[in-house]
């Protein structure tokens, strides 16, 4: 059915799923950075976090693949000779694609979690600090564990469109399932049979990350109600 090129595109279907867990750690880290800016007492740190959400969530995501891409291998290569690296430096797409992709969801999630924190009531940190602990322990043993129960809708969400965005990698020459499927299409002409095999893979990743973040969610809804009684 696949004529020879079911391994193949297996192949590409992990360096999909590499490349969206990746990203996913980057954007993560984006988010709770910029979620820190933005809840900033600092007005010039709050207005960076915002203006950082706000510019890369109102731009298409392929424009913006294809303008840090380009543009930044391009900017990369003008800035080497000045620090005496006359050759030309080609950027790996596997890393490209993570950190572009990092970069666009770390917007997304800055949001989520900003959402999730002031969720919290304020008395939950006020009462931390009445009991003695430091800062960093009340951040870490009080703030987190409820924000990530807040944060959870909306991280599925994000983790599922991110998933489908890794698509948009293979136009800058990452060979994931999608590049592959479309190589075996033109060679086969049989379009139709590797799309939609490709479709089924990604619904098959995103049905098992509905099921576990959804095991999570009620995991750490579960827990939360047990400590509160």
């Amino acid at each position: 059915m696949l004529h020879g090129y079911g391994p193949t595109i297996l192949d590409g279907a992990w360096l999909t799923l590499s490349l969206a867990l990746s990203s996913m750690a980057l954007a993560i880290t984006l988010g709770l950075v910029g979620a820190a800016c933005r809840l900033s007492p600092l007005k010039w740190l709050a207005l960076l976090g915002e203006s950082y959400a706000t510019l890369v969530r109102g731009l298409p995501d392929l424009v913006l693949i294809l303008l840090i891409f380009y543009g930044g291998q391009d900017l990369v290569n003008r800035v080497a000779p000045l620090l005496g690296h006359p050759e030309y430096i080609d950027i790996n797409p596997f890393v490209a694609g993570v950190c572009t992709l990092g970069f666009i969801f770390g917007a997304y999630f800055s949001e989520t979690f900003r959402g999730a924190f002031m969720a919290i009531p304020k008395g939950q940190g006020e009462a931390a600090a009445a009991y003695g602990m430091a800062a960093t322990k009340t951040f870490f043993r009080i703030l987190v564990p409820q924000m990530i129960r807040f944060a959870i809708p909306g991280f599925t969400n994000n983790w599922l469109v991110l998933t489908k965005s890794t698509a948009l990698i293979s136009v800058i020459g990452l060979q994931d399932m999608m590049f592959k499927a479309k190589n075996a299409a033109d060679a086969t002409h049989e379009p139709f049979t590797f799309f939609l095999t490709v479709a089924g893979l990604y619904l098959a990743l995103t049905s098992l990350s509905l099921l576990t973040l959804r095991y999570l969610e009620r995991h750490v809804s579960v827990g939360t109600r047990a400590a509160v009684l």
